[in-house]
């Protein structure tokens, strides 16, 4: 019963995320930052339109979305009484031409699924590896801590005849990306459980991963990166990724370094770590300065700023 229970709850998200399509809705989501500031505004207290129901998470009446909406939200398991008002569970934010469902802000459940600036940088490098002629042949590849699954379905849609899994120890995120696969009508996308790459057998043609990488006094699993500064995530996936790459097979990592006075902590972990001739590797620092707030939280008292980097790390062909 309880799997026939989260099957309906799931088609009626899907039947949800397919009446904003048809409703034109689309939603760019900021940083945690920008969400408060822009929510504490005096007017901003109420949704008064779609965006500010499953954008900005603001409470709202019914009149607002209209009964069909209520209705595929209270079937669909997100539907929040705040009486007299309402509120959403989920967040819908455009990314493309596609629509994805993740959590609510703000994002303070253990098991919440993150979506923000990190995802669109994260989907855009995916998109310039994928636009170069040696990564045409891609059969197999996996999205490594898919979270609600864009690095997945932007592989899956950029080749179709791909099988492409997504994977996270996250039973929610695994949900929001079936949902997500079948609202961008993907049929190449399996979601599956998976602690890294331990539950998933074979070697791929392209491995991408986009994990949590900060500090976290609260060991949320979207954002505590675990190890030193954060980095404890991103170097697993490492680890896990250059033994299971076919020949010619790459991994493209995205993720966030604490640089310090001492310079760049994860780059001197890939130049120990990457010294195999079989391996060649490009390293770019994407954007040198995101998340600055959180320079103001314990652990980061050495810390100058946060960069976005990307670990392109290839496999030479036999």
């Amino acid at each position: 019963m309880h799997s026939e229970q989260n099957t309906a709850q799931q088609q009626a998200l899907l039947g949800l995320g397919q009446a904003l399509e048809r409703q034109g809705y689309r939603f760019v989501t900021g940083t945690p930052l920008t969400h408060e500031r822009v929510n504490a505004r005096a007017e901003n207290q109420q949704a008064r339109d779609l965006a500010g129901v499953f954008g900005w998470s603001r409470p709202f009446t019914a009149q607002v979305v209209g009964d069909e909406l209520v209705e595929l939200m209270r079937a669909g398991g997100v539907l929040m009484q705040q009486d007299p008002q309402l509120s959403s569970a989920v967040r819908w934010s455009s990314l493309g031409d596609k629509l994805f469902v993740h959590s609510r802000y703000p994002t303070v459940q253990t098991d919440a699924v993150f979506f923000g600036p990190d995802t669109y940088r994260f989907v855009r490098a995916i998109d310039a590896f994928l636009g170069t002629p040696a990564t045409s042949t891609v059969s197999r590849a996996v999205d490594i801590c898919c979270g609600a699954g864009p690095g997945a379905l932007c592989i899956a849609q950029a080749r179709p005849a791909a099988q492409v899994l997504a994977v996270d120890i996250n039973p929610r995120a695994l949900q929001f990306t079936r949902i997500n696969a079948a609202l961008a009508r993907l049929d190449n996308v399996e979601a599956h459980y998976s602690d890294l790459l331990k539950n998933v057998d074979g070697e791929f043609d392209l491995i991408v991963a986009n994990p949590p990488y900060m500090l976290d006094t609260e060991s949320r699993a979207y954002r505590d990166g675990g190890g030193e500064l954060g980095a404890g995530l991103s170097e697993a996936i490492v680890e896990a990724s250059i033994g299971r790459l076919a020949p010619g097979g790459s991994l493209l990592l995205y993720t966030g370094v604490a640089m310090t006075a001492a310079g760049d902590p994860f780059l001197a972990y890939v130049k120990r770590t990457l010294g195999d001739p079989s391996l060649a590797w490009r390293y770019e620092e994407m954007d040198p300065d995101v998340f600055g707030e959180e320079l103001l939280k314990p652990g980061y008292e050495q810390v100058e700023r946060i960069a976005a980097v990307v670990l392109t790390v290839t496999r030479t062909a036999a």
